[in-house]
């Protein structure tokens, strides 16, 4: 979409750099703030609002928008500003790469190019109070305006991306959501070559003088995600601060990792677009690579009557990317359990009791496994009141993967090819999960937590 004279587009120090604390702090002119404000007038004499986008590279551009613009006016705006560079022409993949998202702590969404900022950030405490696991926090829940990758992207077209420019915004956003815990990892050594490779691209050459073990010790958080850069995990594993020079310290094996990446004869800039794909390569192999995060529960197992006293719920997220369905420990960084598409059956279900709090809608998930020898059923119960909106986003991808495979039959080995899990698959987690569990004719043949009630 060209943009248009009438949008009344003014820009004032357009593009910017924050600080990591900065939207922290509450510096960031919130969209759900300025609409609060008096509208200001443009020289057509409509009102207009001065609004920021922020990107994963740690810049954010400013503009002044009419209230009524939609989500791909903007997108236009930010895609055409000269200094990111983006052309329009870097862009054109069948799929668009970005997308506009609107994120707070407790809610993000993707929006629709139909979709009008300005008038959805003036509700934004509304929909978090619907769609939020902590309702009673929603009033104080700010949405940003973000420019991220497309859910709807697949691995496939972004493979073929070679535009250095949009490969920085891909890193910048795979970056975040390793050191955030979201892309989880099997084991620490992954972490520690994902690591190295962000050190190499942002430190450049290793150099013995300056990066030393107690210098990764100082800044782990920066190359490490929470549960590996938390002190407190650090001296469970009696590696405290007396001992940042343990060999099985993760930033010991991190520093390890970054010596052994060639240093291109000492040239800090050498090959960036080579070392940048490489840590998105690595990224495309995770399971959780370019999906949408919801927030859920599920009951634990059951053991021994104290389980019962205490909670026996479990905080977790729920990945859906164009692979399949997955559930993430957020807390441990584990990934437990990831079901492709194929193998699938879900069921959305609203409470018995809609205006009981605590009663929350649920999505179930049904995925065949092998035991003693019997192919059998898991059927698992998600708590979520964000259910409704992973329903409507998996039933989007399966039908997209029923549609491919009905007109693949002449090409069935490229489907499968590009509907299977990555190199890096993993073992799912069932033990800890409360599940119910069914024979081929559909009789209940094992009961678990509160499935034994039913």
């Amino acid at each position: 979409m060209e943009q248009q004279n009438d949008c009344s587009i003014q820009r004032g120090q357009a593009l910017r750099r924050y600080p990591n604390d900065y939207k922290a702090e509450g510096h960031s002119s919130t969209l759900n703030k300025t609409t609060t404000n008096q509208p200001q007038y443009s020289n057509t004499g409509r009102p207009t609002v001065r609004i920021a986008v922020y990107l994963m590279t740690g810049v954010f551009l400013t503009m002044e928008v009419e209230q009524n613009m939609t989500a791909q006016q903007i997108f236009t705006i930010v895609q055409s500003e000269a200094e990111l560079g983006l052309s329009r022409f870097s862009l054109s993949t069948t799929t668009p790469i970005f997308a506009l998202w609107m994120c707070s702590s407790q809610l993000e969404v993707q929006l629709r190019p139909t979709h009008k900022p300005v008038e959805l950030a003036a509700k934004w405490n509304y929909l978090v109070n619907k769609y939020s696991s902590y309702p009673e926090d929603s009033d104080d829940e700010e949405p940003l305006l973000y420019f991220r990758r497309n859910i709807f992207l697949s691995k496939t077209e972004e493979e073929q991306i070679k535009d250095i420019k949009v490969l920085e915004l891909l890193y910048a956003e795979a970056r975040y959501n390793v050191l955030q815990g979201r892309y989880a990892c099997d084991g620490p050594a992954r972490y520690a070559s994902l690591g190295a490779l962000q050190a190499r691209i942002e430190l450049g050459p290793y150099n013995a003088q300056t990066h030393t073990l107690a210098f990764f010790h100082r800044h782990r958080g920066r190359f490490l995600p929470h549960h590996y850069a938390s002190p407190s995990l650090l001296l469970g594993l009696g590696l405290g601060l007396g001992l940042v020079g343990g060999k099985g310290a993760p930033e010991a094996h991190l520093l390890e990792q970054y010596k052994r990446i060639p240093s291109h004869n000492g040239s800090a800039n050498a090959n960036p677009k080579k070392l940048i794909r490489k840590y998105l390569e690595f990224c495309w192999n995770l399971p959780c690579y370019g999906a949408a995060f919801f927030q859920g529960q599920i009951e634990r197992p059951v053991r021994g009557l104290a389980s019962w006293i205490t909670n026996r719920d479990m905080q977790i997220l729920i990945a859906i990317n164009t692979s399949g369905v997955f559930i993430v420990d957020d807390i441990q960084c584990s990934l437990l359990l990831g079901l492709k598409y194929s193998e699938l059956s879900w069921e959305m279900a609203k409470p018995s009791d809609e205006n009981n709090p605590d009663c929350l809608p649920c999505l179930f998930l049904q995925f065949p496994v092998r035991e003693n020898g019997a192919r059998v059923y898991k059927i698992l119960q998600v708590f979520s009141r964000q259910a409704p909106m992973m329903d409507t986003l998996i039933s989007g991808f399966a039908e997209d993967y029923r549609r491919q495979f009905i007109n693949s039959d002449s090409n069935n080995d490229q489907l499968e090819h590009s509907l299977v899990f990555p190199s890096g698959s993993f073992t799912n987690k069932l033990s800890k999960f409360t599940l119910a569990t069914f024979d081929d004719e559909g009789r209940c043949i094992g009961q678990m937590g509160s499935w034994s009630f039913r």
